[in-house]
C-alpha cells in the first residue's frame, strides 16, 4: 500500500541509493503490518453563494475561491477523515529513542500510509456514487481555504469518538498521521484544480521545497 518511491520523495530524497532504498523498503514493510489507515466520511449537498460553498446537510460554509473553483461543477461535496490513530504515535515515540534514522523513515512512510488511505476512501466513495466524477481531494489550509475549518469537519463527521482523532486549540491533528479533506462529486469530469505549491498551506517550511523538489516531481 505505501507507494516507496513517494515515501522517499517525502524525505527529500529520490535518487536514493539501493542501500537507502532497501531499509526504506524494509520501515514500509514493517509499517504496513503493524498500521492500518481507517476512515469516515459524510456527505453534503452543496449550495454555491455568493459567501461561498453551502453544505446544507451539515451546515458548514466553504469560504473563498479555492473551495470554489474545487467544487464549481458539484452537487454535492464529502467530508473526509482518515488517520493511522495513537499507536502510530507510540510507535514513532519509540524509534526516536532508539533509532532516529529509522524513526525519520517510519515518519514519511506514515505520511504515505495515511494518503493512500485517503485513496482507498475515494475508491468506496465513488463506487458509492457510479456515474459521478470526483474532484481532487483537497484540505484546509489549501489556498485561502482556512485551517479553522478543520476542527469543524471532526466535529460533523464525529472523528473523535469514531476514530479517536482531534484537532488541538493550535489546529494541529492529534494523532500525528491524521487528515481532513474535501472531496467534490459532479456530473462530468473533473480536471486537476488545485495542485502544486502555491496552494499549499505547507510551502514555507516544505522540506522537498527547500530541496528543489515538490509533490509532483
Amino acid at each position: 500500500m505505501i507507494d516507496v518511491n513517494e515515501a522517499l520523495r517525502y524525505l527529500g530524497a529520490s535518487g536514493a541509493d539501493d542501500v537507502l532504498r532497501e531499509r526504506m523498503q524494509q520501515v514500509a514493510r514493517d509499517a504496513e503490518a503493524r498500521f492500518r489507515p481507517r476512515y469516515i466520511y459524510r456527505v453534503s449537498a452543496v449550495e454555491h453563494r455568493g459567501e461561498g460553498e453551502w453544505l446544507s446537510d451539515v451546515q458548514l460554509l466553504l469560504p473563498g475561491k479555492s473551495a470554489g473553483k474545487m467544487l464549481a461543477q458539484c452537487h454535492r461535496a464529502v467530508l473526509l477523515v482518515c488517520t493511522l490513530g495513537s499507536a502510530f504515535d507510540s510507535a514513532m515515540r519509540m524509534e526516536q529513542a532508539r533509532d532516529m534514522s529509522r524513526a525519520v523513515m517510519l515518519d514519511v512512510c506514515g505520511s504515505a500510509l495515511v494518503e493512500a488511505g485517503c485513496d482507498q476512501a475515494q475508491e468506496e466513495i465513488a463506487a458509492r456514487f457510479p456515474g459521478m466524477y470526483l474532484t481532487d481531494r483537497f484540505s484546509p489550509g489549501y489556498g485561502d481555504l482556512p485551517l479553522e475549518i478543520q476542527p469543524v469537519i471532526c466535529r460533523l463527521t464525529d472523528a473523535q469518538r469514531r476514530l479517536g482523532v482531534h484537532v488541538t486549540p493550535s489546529l494541529l491533528m492529534n494523532p500525528q498521521k491524521s487528515v481532513t479533506a474535501i472531496i467534490g462529486l459532479a456530473d462530468e469530469p473533473q480536471r486537476a484544480r488545485i495542485r502544486g505549491c502555491a496552494y499549499c498551506a505547507l510551502r514555507e517550511k516544505c522540506e522537498l521545497r527547500k530541496g528543489g523538489h515538490s509533490c509532483d516531481d
